[in-house]
């Protein structure tokens, strides 16, 4: 994205190493491998490839591998996040959950499965921002909510 202009952009945005660069998490607990679209302060959608190597399915379940819901909550957190923290007033901030509402989790992802993690701006302020996020996995949608953040300074 162009961010004097605002434009929408497509493609591989970020990738993993950029992304860090914006999100204070790190392996194990950092959820998105690469943004693919994102307009400015309205919509961004992230990439989660879910390998069996992911260290939540040795417990989670050793039978029948599942991914936790939580963590696919967290993913669109991360890719909100992305968002959120990218422009420059907010660099050197931290996002904080303050709420999270009508959550629902419509099927479950396993290994082999590509997140595609959408999040759309519903409010946002110099304080915090609410957003509604949905997780696909082959256009179907395994789960959505509404999150809401608290943005303050990281010192």
């Amino acid at each position: 994205m162009d961010q004097q202009t605002g434009d929408k952009l497509e493609g591989q945005i970020m990738d993993c190493e950029e992304i860090k660069s914006i999100l204070p998490h790190r392996y194990p607990f950092l959820l998105v491998d690469r943004i693919i679209e994102l307009e400015r302060a309205k919509r961004i959608v992230g990439i989660k490839n879910v390998t069996i190597n992911e260290e939540f399915f040795q417990g989670h379940f050793p039978q029948k591998h599942v991914m936790p819901g939580v963590l696919i909550i967290e993913a669109l957190a991360q890719v909100a996040g992305v968002m959120m923290l990218r422009e420059p007033e907010n660099q050197g901030k931290l996002a904080f959950f303050m709420t999270i509402d009508q959550v629902k989790f419509r099927k479950i992802v396993v290994p082999g499965d590509q997140l595609r993690l959408e999040v759309n701006v519903v409010r946002w302020k110099t304080r915090t921002g609410k957003v509604h996020g949905e997780a696909k996995v082959d256009g179907k949608v395994v789960c959505e909510a509404d999150l809401t953040f608290s943005l303050v300074d990281a010192q």
